[in-house]
């Protein structure tokens, strides 16, 4: 987080950018009202469905001799995916987004970007302590709502009856008339939205919230989509009764789509339900990233203010698209019940927000939000490893001085329960001379959930550190990396997952060039297997971890205090590839 400028600092920094918006404001005032020459290139991402109405407001001014001083601007406007762009952008700073993977190589990063969602931007900067982009004010909105064929729709009540997201969970969570759908949250922002606005049902369900939560998401995952058009598809085609029934029911979709979809006048119309309370909407933020030139900022401020007028509105309400206040424009199909304004007001990430954005985005949430959904819906195969050296006695202040070993079997125990039958697990202990001379003891080998869960969960309370015990990690790591190739499953996500608070301490076993070593003669690309250390207290070396996890693939993830580890386990998870081998 970048710290506040203070004092005489603080009054030099606030001259400076009076000094320097005043010569972007004087460049771009004037481009009316003089011709230009040349052209000055401002290239533009924005959201497939904004695209035309920036491309629109282009042309316009264009035509109208738009210009930073003398030099015309000539505005390129792209129409890209915002997952696309974010990978790129991802690229650029060396940081992965939970589910987005590489970049596609057609995807460019452009001085604009005006992506669906503020939430790239938040989970970028979270990330990249160098991504900053500026402005990030929105231009559009497009409420998120949930798209349900008319007679389903009708069935709950609409559009008389106002339903809530806890409504909506009890629908999915209980019956099983309801087919529900959505589109991979990690890559679509209007379904984060939707899974943010039912976890925050699923959570006020008190004791029950985790199980509601997870049966939620283990109900959305039977419908869920890579692509917001495979989705779409699968609503009715057919007014038949049994056509509605076994068709997409439910899922949460932008308005924008609502619109465009009973545009082209289907059998069966959907209905918009606006959802209290209201999830967070597409804000179509103008994000001006990082290493922009003065004459590339004053062009992207020029052009923004374009965005800022009333014939923008109007050509929004053309593509189906609110302002940014939640109003609309003319040419505008409001679907049947659709309130004026709506939506939640724009999410704006600032420079200096610490990766904390307004509107009600919290960082923290949405990747909890996608390491939960990660982990109940990706199949996988784990062999999770925990450290019983002495050191995991020591008590823990933040959290009522229970143990770090108490904390790490109560992590292990909630990420069980988030995990369905198609999972397979195995769980191991380590420390020094644990099992005779070995390091490690095996307590349940690697297995279905299916058959071993009840088995795993009193495994637990077996993991009981070994007073003086130290800490046996390379030994043990090298171990856990042979067994998991031994027990190598395709279609599945394969990794090694192990709990530390501290280096390796076993003298009488390899080195970490020995392990190292090792570890690359033996690794295999075509049957990938992750290595993921959570690092437990201010005792672990993120370097020495980091220097394996760079051979084998995977991860480091470390917390000072160890009260985090049940978020930290949820990060480690939400680190997996979303396809596998």
């Amino acid at each position: 987080m970048r710290r506040r400028v203070r004092g005489a600092s603080a009054i030099a920094a606030a001259m400076a950018l009076v000094v320097v918006t005043t010569g972007v404001w004087f460049g771009y005032q004037r481009l009316a009202a003089e011709s230009c020459s040349g052209a000055l290139p401002l290239v533009v991402s924005a959201a497939p469905e904004i695209a035309p109405a920036v491309q629109a407001a282009a042309d316009r001014w264009r035509a109208d001799s738009g210009a930073v001083g003398d030099t015309c601007v000539a505005v390129e406007v792209t129409a890209s995916d915002p997952v696309d762009v974010a990978a790129v952008v991802a690229g650029q700073h060396g940081v992965a987004l939970a589910g987005v993977g590489q970049a596609s190589g057609t995807a460019i990063a452009p001085d604009v970007w005006v992506p669906d969602s503020s939430t790239w931007l938040l989970r970028l900067s979270s990330l990249a302590p160098g991504f900053t982009p500026a402005n990030n004010e929105s231009v559009a909105r497009s409420p998120v709502v949930v798209a349900m064929p008319e007679p389903v729709a009708t069935n709950l009540g609409w559009p008389d009856q106002q339903l809530t997201w806890t409504d909506l969970l009890q629908q999915i969570t209980t019956g099983t008339e309801l087919r529900t759908g959505i589109v991979e949250p990690t890559r679509d922002a209007a379904g984060l939205s939707g899974l943010l606005a039912l976890g925050e049902a699923a959570g006020e369900a008190g004791a029950n919230a985790q199980q509601a939560t997870t049966a939620a998401l283990r109900a959305l995952a039977t419908g869920r989509s890579a692509l917001r058009e495979d989705l779409i598809a699968r609503f009715p085609r057919s007014a038949d009764p049994a056509s509605v029934a076994s068709a997409l029911g439910a899922a949460a979709l932008s308005e924008e789509d609502v619109i465009e979809y009973n545009a082209a006048q289907p059998p069966i119309a959907l209905a918009a339900l606006y959802l209290e309370p209201a999830p967070m909407s597409l804000d179509y933020p103008y994000a001006v990233l990082p290493g922009a030139d003065p004459a590339t900022a004053a062009a992207a401020a020029g052009f923004y203010s374009v965005l800022t007028g009333a014939g923008f509105r109007n050509r929004l309400g053309d593509q189906g698209l609110r302002a940014p206040d939640g109003t609309w424009g003319a040419g505008f199909s409001a679907p049947q019940g659709a309130p004026s304004p709506a939506g939640t007001a724009p999410a704006t990430v600032t420079p200096d927000s610490g990766g904390t954005a307004a509107g009600g985005l919290d960082p923290v949430v949405i990747d909890r939000t996608l390491a939960t959904w990660t982990s109940v819906t990706l199949p996988a195969q784990m062999l999770a490893v925990i450290d019983v050296s002495g050191s995991m006695l020591e008590p823990v202040p933040t959290a009522d001085n229970v143990t770090r070993a108490d904390l790490t079997r109560e992590a292990a125990r909630r990420g069980l329960g988030l995990f369905d039958d198609s999972w397979a697990l195995g769980l191991w202990i380590f420390s020094t001379q644990l099992d005779g001379e070995q390091d490690w003891r095996e307590l349940v080998p690697i297995s279905p959930l299916s058959s071993r869960r009840a088995e795993l969960e009193a495994a637990l309370s077996e993991v009981v550190p070994k007073r003086n015990g130290n800490t046996g990690l390379y030994d043990t790591t090298l171990a856990a990396y042979l067994t998991m190739q031994d027990e190598w499953a395709a279609g599945r996500v394969n990794s090694v997952v192990i709990f530390t608070d501290g280096r390796n301490e076993d003298d009488s076993g390899l080195t970490q060039d020995e392990l190292l070593a090792e570890l690359a003669e033996v690794a295999d690309p075509q049957r990938p297997i992750q290595v993921i250390y959570i690092g437990i207290g201010d005792g672990v070396s993120q370097e020495e971890l980091e220097s394996i996890t760079n051979t084998t693939g995977g991860g480091v993830f470390v917390t000072e205090d160890p009260a985090n580890i049940g978020d930290i386990l949820l990060k480690a998870i939400a680190l997996r590839p979303t396809t596998v081998r």
